[in-house]
């Protein structure tokens, strides 16, 4: 027996109090998505259940899963070096970047805007480094262009071709219509940003694309990695690093290949989690012993004041 009435009033509750536009809300087991509900509207725009949203850093779980997909076929390893695709990266580096340090943002590259006018590869390449590779972990979205240069590389096809394959109903294309985020342009040029097609966070999707992702991790990878291959994913790769703004170690959280393992999360029920979040306040969240997965699509970048950990507990708690 479940009951997840919880977790869907608190979506309810926030949308009615304006703390954001819209929320869609879903809840998937391994066998498929057991709870779906939307509520409120954008701009007139009722939400419904399978609207597109921009999923921004959720993006990068996708491109994460594309690269592991490339390690299973031998193309990459987790210590390919960043300089086999971009040499121009390494030239005035003591260092050696590694596929596994842009995963864990363990990198030390220079964080551009995430619509950097130069574009996103001349931003890749630019002189320097914020720290020496491995001796802290600052979020990084940039990491993810360069870790979609190994995968053009190593594979001969782009990130977002090798995305496809595996989850065709996550898109980067301005057709599917995202719900509008209202307080986003003041602080992001989109056209701009759309059209860099961000590695890192450039993904629209719906919640039951999401949802068919985690269903498929839940059996264990199913057709989309190997279970081996997404227990390597989830392996923590800045134990004993300092962790910078905006995760400190206090958080409870670790990375690994590209997810975020919420593993000593103070403030969660359930501490065998891993997932990611998205700037304008979207989740995906995958508990393994639990049996569930959920994601939470929403369109407000600053300031909601949602506590995605309150979500968490609630859905957990109806399993």
């Amino acid at each position: 027996m479940t009951d997840w009435g919880a977790a869907f009033d608190w979506a309810r509750r926030h949308v009615d109090a304006g703390r954001i536009p819209t929320a869609v809300l879903g809840i998937a087991t391994a066998d498929g998505v057991v709870a779906l509900d939307a509520f409120g509207a954008t701009d007139g725009r009722t939400a419904r259940i399978d609207d597109p949203y921009r999923l921004f850093s959720i993006t990068k779980v996708l491109t994460g899963l594309a690269a592991a997909r490339a390690i299973e076929r031998g193309l990459l390893t987790s210590q390919t070096p960043l300089a086999d695709a971009v040499p121009e990266a390494a030239a005035a580096r003591d260092d050696v970047v590694r596929l596994e340090h842009l995963m864990a943002h363990t990198s030390g590259l220079i964080e551009p805007a995430l619509d950097p006018v130069e574009g996103l590869a001349a931003a890749l390449r630019r002189p320097g480094r914020d720290f020496a590779v491995g001796t802290a972990s600052r979020y990084s979205s940039i990491a993810f262009q360069g870790a979609a240069e190994l995968i053009r590389h190593a594979t001969g096809r782009s990130w977002e071709d090798e995305v496809r394959a595996f989850a065709p109903g996550l898109v980067l294309d301005e057709d599917a219509d995202p719900h509008r985020i209202p307080d986003i342009e003041a602080s992001l040029d989109l056209d701009r940003f759309a059209a860099s097609r961000h590695p890192g966070a450039g993904a629209i999707g719906t919640a039951g694309a999401l949802l068919a992702l985690g269903s498929a991790l839940l059996r264990g990878g199913a057709d989309i990695v190997r279970p081996g291959t997404l227990e390597m994913m989830l392996r923590p790769l800045t134990t004993g690093v300092p962790r910078l703004e905006p995760y400190p170690a206090e958080r409870g959280q670790d990375w690994g290949f590209s997810w975020n393992l919420r593993t000593r999360a103070p403030a969660l029920i359930d501490r065998d989690v891993y997932g990611h979040a998205g700037w304008p306040g979207t989740e995906f969240w995958i508990h393994p012993t639990a049996g569930i997965a959920w994601t939470l699509l929403t369109n407000r970048a600053n300031g909601h004041g949602l506590d995605a950990d309150q979500l968490d507990n609630a859905i957990v708690s109806g399993v």
